[in-house]
């Protein structure tokens, strides 16, 4: 396989390693204090995976972001119980997200500054 091929298909890898933003309580305190976002993210993704795939959806013509690191939690299911019967949800990971100092993303607005 030629780099370009490869260099594309990575591309492809990178866009679908972050699922969605996680809006929280406890994501927006972080996320103001510590200049952290929340993303939910693949379960077999890896930290630089994370971080190339934020630098690359959210860096614009103009304005390029930075990652500084990345924490990576796994959420456990809850327990639910349907009747007499228990279940449990599917778990998923959680990926805290800090940018360099003067970085930002804007999810309402769809811009990053």
């Amino acid at each position: 396989m030629n780099t370009a091929a490869a260099g594309a298909k990575n591309a492809e890898r990178l866009m679908q390693v972050l699922l969605a933003p996680v809006i929280s309580e406890k994501s927006t305190f972080v996320g103001e204090k510590n200049n952290q976002y929340t993303f939910r993210v693949t379960s077999n993704a890896t930290k630089p995976e994370i971080k190339a795939a934020v630098e690359l959806m959210f860096s614009t013509k103009d304005k390029k972001i930075e990652v500084l690191s990345v924490q990576v939690a796994n959420v456990k299911g809850k327990e639910k119980r349907f009747g007499g019967a228990l279940g449990r949800r599917k778990g998923w990971k959680k990926a805290y997200v800090r940018l360099k100092p003067g970085h930002e993303i804007n999810f309402a607005a769809g811009e990053t500054r």
